[in-house]
């Protein structure tokens, strides 16, 4: 007998989300109050946002050992959002393993060098688990610098409107609807 309840396959599939680093976002904003003072993700929020879905835990499938995540297409990672002084103070280090070989670089030489998405990558990869998933999981991430890239028939939609651009919870209340009246 099998110990799999309902269609697991179809939990199993991949799907294409769709984030901006740039739209203030109210769950993910580090002010909460007046509504109007949302600010977008900052970078911590946003890169740990990533890593949840890069590995499955937003499923009810998800298991630490299978590989059960989603695709995340990330825009507009230029404009990257961090508190404080970090742009400036955060420095990132690498060694390749000789004496006297180890480099520094500060976060906004780091993005004027390579960009926004790099400094989101290096985020996300510090997130995720150190295992031999973590590149595949790491591979599904697709950052970009501005709005343009070529993932826009990929993306999650419900009734033809892309989920999280403006009016998508109107039409998935609409197609819900439409399915319950044909249900009963």
């Amino acid at each position: 007998m099998s110990q799999t309840v309902g269609a697991t396959r179809l939990a199993y599939s991949r799907v294409w989300h769709s984030i901006s680093a740039a739209t203030p976002h109210a769950t993910l904003s580090t002010i909460k109050s007046p509504p109007e003072a949302v600010t977008p993700p900052s970078l911590g929020r946003l890169a740990s946002r990533i890593a949840t879905i890069l590995m499955g835990k937003h499923k009810p499938i998800w298991d630490p050992s299978t590989d059960c995540g989603d695709y995340v297409v990330v825009t507009n990672c230029a404009a990257l959002h961090t508190t404080g002084k970090k742009k400036w103070r955060k420095t990132y280090y690498r060694h390749n393993t000789r004496p006297g070989s180890l480099k520094t670089i500060t976060m906004d030489v780091l993005m004027d060098k390579f960009g926004g998405s790099e400094v989101l990558r290096k985020a996300v990869s510090g997130m995720l688990p150190k295992n031999r998933l973590r590149e595949k999981r790491l591979a599904r991430l697709k950052a970009f610098e501005g709005d343009a890239h070529p993932y826009k028939q990929n993306l999650m939609r419900f009734g033809g409107k892309v989920v999280g651009a403006p009016g998508w919870e109107e039409m998935a209340r609409v197609v819900r609807e439409a399915d319950t009246k044909m249900r009963i």
